[in-house]
């Protein structure tokens, strides 16, 4: 479930980069005030994640702007709209913005007819030290305990990070014991990113990659998860904002 934040730009401004941690820090506020606040502090997925503030430009007073929070916890998603019912003004760092209207939208993906999903924001995977030697990372790149992929890293290493985190949340959120399944079926790597964030006060570069997938054909487990993941977000640092998901729709 996804909910679509209609905005106004109040003024002019330009367009803030480093808005992962502010805009995540909104969304928690949001939480909070509607008795959900217990999520920041959770362990394990937040099950939420969410898109630029699009379009990524910057924007004269009274330019409108859009921005999506998904989740696939309903609960979640209708705490939000009801916070949101009272907020009229929202200011993500020095960006400021008129709240103009929310709507729901439930995305549900088809079985059949080409599908196609694009990354509207990177994601973030991490290779553990204890798969270095699997995927042959070089002795002299190795760090404690990760290393985020890049292009140059084993491809399969990709694939199996990415897969096992979207099971791992599936498992985690439907409380099932869901083993290796093959979830993708065409890959098409758009580029790689370089990401400035701040996480508890301290500034980090995520390294992370954009991408575009391709089915012929899903079946109904392929679906439900990959769904899911639509809602959670791709790989990880979902509640920053990574990993978020969109279906290509092709105009007739």
């Amino acid at each position: 479930m996804r909910l679509l934040i209609q905005l106004n730009a109040v003024k002019d401004q330009c367009y803030e980069m480093m808005y992962h941690h502010k805009l995540q820090g909104f969304i928690y506020g949001l939480l909070r005030k509607s008795g959900y606040g217990e999520l920041h502090d959770r362990p394990g997925y937040k099950f939420f994640c969410f898109s630029n503030i699009f379009p990524i430009r910057d924007m004269e007073a009274g330019e409108s702007a859009n921005l999506i929070i998904a989740s696939p916890d309903h609960v979640l998603i209708s705490s939000l709209e009801m916070a949101l019912r009272d907020v009229n003004m929202i200011g993500i760092g020095e960006m400021c913005f008129e709240l103009r209207g929310v709507k729901r939208i439930d995305v549900r993906l088809r079985r059949r007819g080409g599908l196609r999903l694009m990354t509207a924001t990177p994601i973030i995977i991490r290779i553990p030290e204890r798969s270095y030697e699997r995927y042959r990372i070089p002795e002299c790149e190795r760090k404690a305990r990760y290393v985020y992929w890049r292009p140059k890293y084993s491809f399969e290493a990709f694939v199996r990070q990415l897969s096992e985190n979207l099971m791992k949340k599936y498992n985690e959120f439907y409380g099932t014991n869901l083993r290796e399944y093959e979830l993708f079926e065409q890959f098409v790597f758009r580029r790689g990113t370089a990401t400035k964030v701040v996480i508890d006060g301290r500034e980090y570069v995520l390294v992370g990659s954009m991408w575009e997938f391709i089915w012929s054909y899903m079946d109904d487990m392929q679906r439900r998860i990959i769904e899911l993941g639509m809602d959670a977000g791709f790989g990880e640092r979902n509640s920053l904002g990574f990993g978020f998901v969109n279906r290509v729709i092709h105009q007739t």
